[in-house]
């Protein structure tokens, strides 16, 4: 069985060109400034896995949450991720709430898979309309985990997908295949790209994408997004707000 391999434990989440200054770091080049007061809470989201997480939420008490899907568990990926904490303070911005959550212990994707759908059920509990953010093997986790869901979404938005994350515990390739999940999902769904990503095999997620009439952004970037991330938040900010405000 084959997963990508993202060697987060090795590189800072933070911008080359941060400035350092005072012995704090400036991330203002890809965090979003707040304007809107927020509140942070520890959660714990039940389950025959239960995994922690932390939930944002904008003071104007949203009727929406994105639940947002970290890289590889296993190479350092969490809720603290760089990526995820940007694109939290942006839907915040927008009115949207954020679940930033941690995977339980390792169990081949499948059992990650479990605490995606484990995330939307329980925010599906709390919130009017629930979508779903990831990145990289969380991005993958999230067309997965959304094309099994059986509730409607507000909508996906999916960092860096892998068209597959290898076999299920059936041994077949479509347990885990990010590009049929994609294809059986009605929600509106975003797709974003690194256009230098070798990293992983993004190229058949986008040209599904493209086939459906998805939405898709290509950023100039590796894997890593350095130097895009205020991007990667403005847009995916953007994408739910816009949801948000149709009927």
């Amino acid at each position: 069985m084959r997963f990508l391999a993202d060697d987060f434990s090795r590189r800072s989440t933070r911008s080359n060109s941060a400035v350092r200054a005072g012995g704090r770091v400036d991330c203002s080049t890809y965090y979003t400034v707040r304007t809107r007061p927020t509140t942070m809470t520890d959660v714990l989201v039940p389950g025959a896995r239960d995994v922690r997480g932390t939930l944002e939420e904008p003071d104007s008490e949203p009727e929406a949450v994105v639940v947002a899907c970290p890289p590889h568990p296993q190479h350092g990926g969490s809720r603290s991720d760089g990526r995820l904490v940007a694109v939290s303070e942006a839907l915040c911005e927008a009115g949207v709430a954020c679940l930033r959550f941690d995977y339980g212990p390792w169990d081949d994707g499948d059992g990650e898979r479990e605490d995606v759908r484990n995330a939307i059920r329980w925010a599906d509990d709390r919130y009017d309309r629930v979508g779903v953010f990831g990145y990289s093997f969380g991005a993958s986790q999230a067309l997965l985990a959304a094309g099994d869901v059986d509730r409607p979404l507000l909508g996906i938005a999916s960092l860096a997908p892998t068209a597959s994350l290898g076999t299920g515990d059936d041994g077949s390739e479509d347990d885990l295949d990010a590009v049929a999940a994609l294809s059986t999902l009605e929600a509106p769904t975003l797709i974003l790209y690194g256009e230098r990503d070798t990293t992983v095999d993004w190229e058949p997620v986008v040209d599904r994408a493209r086939e459906r009439g998805d939405e898709t952004v290509a950023l100039p970037a590796d894997h890593f997004f350095l130097g895009t991330r205020e991007e990667i938040a403005r847009s995916v900010g953007e994408f739910f707000g816009r949801l948000l405000a149709e009927p």
